[in-house]
């Protein structure tokens, strides 16, 4: 026990100080746990088949999937349109979404199909991912408290409650499906409500190392574009009404007509003789200054809804950076005989040439070798400029546009995988592999897609912590420690020994798997509740609940799942964990004896 003691305090040390980064730590901890024989050599290493580790394979490639056909992108936009475009709002709709939907399926699940949700959020609306990460995967664990199917606790419960009524020789009610509904709920609602309300506080501004226009690779930052198209409504009184869009350009400069939606339906990179009728929607790409005056002027009407959201998705468009090929047919022409917008369909924004960036009358630009155009472009148009020998493409794009024609077979594959989940007594592994092997069949993503859709920093981490937890459980460390811990509190009241038996749970669930936690606590709990004349279901199903107060370190799996995408570090966990494992604590207890 002295020495899993040791090892444990190391963890936890490297895991604030980050001397080392998280998963190589988790991977050094798990080597030294097998040296110092802790666990035999037949079970360190079977965390990388263990239930979770599977199932959150599946999940990414299912996630992946839906994303790669486009559902993700409606859902993120379905909640752009309710929420705006205010963190608070949005961060609120993403968070009850994703925790309503945990209340019926793993919450490491229910946290890795939004992950693709949250990124598309963050660059639509510019807010930081480290903003909108962390409160959908505390939601996520805070979803998994709502119903007794939600997580692996809540699903051992009544088992538990059984086995140790037979060992006390009471009677112990079962819990129904929705009994803890009422506290999920209040749980739920309360860690949305502190987002809400501190998250600015509490959450870093900026994750590490992200660029704010990712979507661009890195070319807006770069030259100061702004990548947003702004739709405007040309009434009949405009001035633009029967001018071409290249006089329009001349003659104001930094303003560009990147597409236009009319009758006919949509244009992108309207060529230079097109004429701008009546009751056509412009998409204008400059900067917020120069629109807002150029829409007074114009007499534009902000347009009702946005034709153009298309062109926002980096899946279908974007900034990219084209170099001028040596020798090529483009040395010596304008940018006006080159055509580049009649004959590929792009605009072009900006030149880069020694040093400097050319952005006004770029039509009158004679090219010359080692010019790097900065163009916007759907993807598919930017293929074909890359057949062109005078040109070279240097920022990296989708090859392919989303494979929307396989959208039903990805939703099929997650309802078939969902369905299997709630309505059959198969393992939790097996029933979401069968919708990723229904993703991969119907060939909604490749074979290599869905390699490199999983994180596989992620499954290293959780799987060699694993080992850690069942040699703290199989040492009899836990039981020493809840023991100990209870045995101290004997003189509290029932209110008193219910938050001991909480706070032990929080504490057990940071460092041995959640389910561990309940299998130990849960009988002892009962125990206690007895001794000091208390429903002994009640204390069980505080046990339960409390192993989801796992938010003070990235050691759980939602923790380390979004700990990546969202660029946080361990303090980052500890700052807004502290904030919401006393808040939990605070609505829990009077909860359970309210609705319990």
């Amino acid at each position: 026990m002295i020495l899993v003691l040791v090892i444990l305090a190391g963890a936890i040390f490297m895991f604030v100080t980050e001397i080392v980064r998280i998963d190589v730590a988790a991977i050094l901890i798990m080597v030294v746990v097998g040296v110092t024989g802790l666990v035999t050599a037949e079970d360190l290493f079977s965390g990388f088949a263990s239930n979770a580790v599977i199932s959150i394979i599946a999940v990414m490639i299912l996630g992946a999937g839906l994303d790669r056909v486009g559902v993700m992108r409606r859902v993120a936009a379905f909640l752009l349109r309710v929420g705006g475009r205010t963190e608070r709002r949005i961060s609120a709709l993403v968070a009850g979404a994703v925790g309503t939907i945990s209340a019926f399926m793993q919450n490491i699940g229910a946290a890795a199909l939004f992950m693709p949700v949250v990124e598309r959020l963050s660059d639509r609306t510019e807010l930081p991912v480290s903003r909108l990460m962390m409160p959908m995967g505390f939601a996520a664990i805070l979803g998994g408290t709502i119903t007794l199917v939600a997580s692996g606790p809540l699903i051992l419960l009544n088992d538990l409650l059984a086995s140790t009524a037979d060992n006390l020789d009471i009677e112990i009610e079962p819990y129904g499906l929705f009994d803890p509904t009422p506290i999920g709920l209040l749980l739920l609602f309360s860690g949305i409500a502190m987002f809400a309300f501190f998250g600015r506080y509490l959450l870093p501004s900026m994750a590490e190392k992200r660029d704010p226009h990712a979507a661009l690779p890195g070319v807006a930052a770069i030259y100061g574009l702004d990548k947003k198209i702004c739709p405007f409504h040309v009434p009949e009184d405009s001035p633009l009404v029967g001018r071409r869009v290249a006089d329009i350009e001349a003659e104001y400069r930094g303003v560009l007509v990147v597409a236009v939606h009319d009758g006919e339906g949509l244009t992108i990179a309207p060529y230079r003789d097109y004429i701008i009728e009546v009751g056509a929607i412009v998409g204008l790409v400059c900067s917020s200054e120069n629109v807002e005056c150029f829409a007074e002027l114009q007499n534009l009407e902000p347009a009702d809804g946005d034709p153009f959201s298309i062109l926002q998705d980096r899946e279908h468009a974007g900034l990219a950076e084209v170099v001028v090929r040596p020798g090529g047919d483009a040395v010596g022409k304008t940018v006006r005989q080159v055509r580049l917008r009649e004959v590929f369909g792009v605009s072009l924004l900006a030149i880069h040439r020694d040093g400097e960036v050319i952005t006004g009358n770029l039509r009158q630009v004679e090219m010359r070798a080692g010019d790097v155009l900065v163009i916007f472009s759907p993807w598919e148009r930017l293929e074909q400029l890359s057949t062109d020998p005078s040109f070279v493409i240097l920022s990296d794009y989708p090859k392919e546009p989303p494979r929307t024609e396989k959208q039903w077979w990805a939703l099929g594959g997650f309802a078939l995988a969902l369905g299997l989940v709630i309505f059959t007594d198969f393992q939790l592994s097996l029933s979401l592999m069968v919708g990723a092997v229904v993703v991969l069949l119907s060939k909604v993503l490749t074979a290599d897609e869905a390699y490199r859709a999983v994180s596989w920093k992620t499954v290293f981490l959780l799987a060699a912590l694993i080992p850690l937890g069942q040699a703290v459980e199989d040492t009899g460390t836990a039981a020493w420690i809840a023991e100990g811990v209870v045995g101290a509190a004997g003189d509290l009241p029932a209110w008193g020994m219910q938050l001991v038996i909480a706070i032990l749970a929080t504490i057990f669930t940071l460092t041995i798997s959640n389910v561990g936690a309940t299998v130990l606590l849960v009988p002892l709990a009962a125990n206690v509740a007895i001794g000091v004349g208390a429903d002994p279901a009640q204390f069980g199903l505080i046990v339960a609940l409390a192993v989801s107060n796992a938010f003070l370190l990235p050691t759980h799996q939602v923790n380390a799942l979004i700990m990546g995408p969202g660029g946080y570090q361990v303090k980052d966990f500890m700052k807004a964990g502290l904030a919401m494992t006393v808040l939990f604590l605070a609505v829990l207890i009077p909860a359970v004896n309210l609705f319990g």
